[in-house]
């Protein structure tokens, strides 16, 4: 007797777990919010103070045409006054000490053009509540830009990392690919171009604090020196209830606006680097995030 009841509450539990099914199974997947770059090259142009910047006397600059991104922190915070790292913290990609200090890991970062999703992330990993303004750390971008050189104007492609610090292997600028197998700051840059189906690559590194990072709320919440802490406001606040059932998209629009800046030594308007133009800026010019 005692053994039929036995293999009767067994066959109940079996049928009872059959009957249970996972949201895989059902077709139900947990809502997230996705993040989406957009490079918006007509957005306004702003200083690091969050200002609109009208180009300097003597310099130009171009609209990249952008190939990939990647960010190395995301937080939403919800008011100006929040402190760094205070808010809801929904990314950090990993860093490592191989080169000796704390850098970004490269070879594990993610990467995302233009309309791509960047980042999604479960509502339910982070609070509810209303939040309003947004921080992304970006760390690498890729871009295509137009330069003239011997009588003619050629497409080069340019790596340039934003990043605080990048550890890097190596990495491919477009055809090429550059070993490094060390850290490098803020600022440091590849190029390569052609000419007559010879290829040209060169690197090189800006110096601290020539890359523009707008934050329009460095009075109350100030960024690390040499981050690149992109700081922007909601187009409106983003309500998050935490019993969402579908996904929230967030756009997060770059200003690429003549985002590659150059003292324009012979005063045309076009990057002529044989002519002695000097690139001095590579910094995203604002972000504006909006829910889709």
């Amino acid at each position: 007797m005692k053994l039929k009841s036995i293999m009767a509450i067994a066959i109940a539990a079996v049928l009872f777990q059959s009957c249970q099914k996972n949201p895989e199974e059902t077709g139900i997947s947990e809502a997230k919010v996705n993040f989406i770059f957009k490079f918006d090259s007509s957005q306004v142009r702003l200083n690091a103070i969050g200002q609109p910047a009208p180009m300097p006397a003597g310099h130009a600059g171009q609209s990249p045409r952008f190939n990939l991104m990647s960010a190395h922190y995301v937080e939403m915070t919800p008011s100006p006054f929040t402190a760094l790292g205070a808010g809801a913290v929904l990314y950090k990609a990993p860093e490592v000490t191989t080169g000796g200090t704390k850098a970004i890991d490269f070879a594990n970062s993610r990467f995302a053009g233009d309309n791509q999703v960047f980042l999604s992330v479960p509502i339910k990993s982070f609070a509810a509540g209303t939040y309003t303004w947004l921080r992304v750390s970006l760390a690498y971008q890729n871009y295509d830009i137009y330069m003239n050189a011997l009588g003619q104007t050629l497409n080069a492609t340019v790596a340039s990392f934003i990043g605080y610090n990048t550890y890097l292997g190596n990495y491919k600028v477009k055809d090429s690919t550059v070993t490094v197998n060390a850290n490098k700051l803020q600022g440091y840059w590849a190029f390569e171009t052609k000419y007559m189906g010879i290829g040209y690559l060169s690197t090189g590194q800006a110096p601290p604090g020539a890359t523009t990072v707008p934050n329009p709320l460095f009075a109350t919440s100030p960024i690390p020196q040499g981050s690149c802490l992109v700081t922007g406001e909601f187009l409106s606040p983003l309500i998050v209830t935490g019993n969402e059932t579908s996904d929230i998209n967030i756009v997060v629009s770059l200003s690429v606006n003549k985002s590659f800046e150059w003292i324009d030594v012979d005063g045309n308007g076009t990057y002529d680097p044989n002519n002695g133009d000097t690139v001095i800026d590579m910094g995203i010019r604002g972000m504006i995030p909006k829910k889709q």
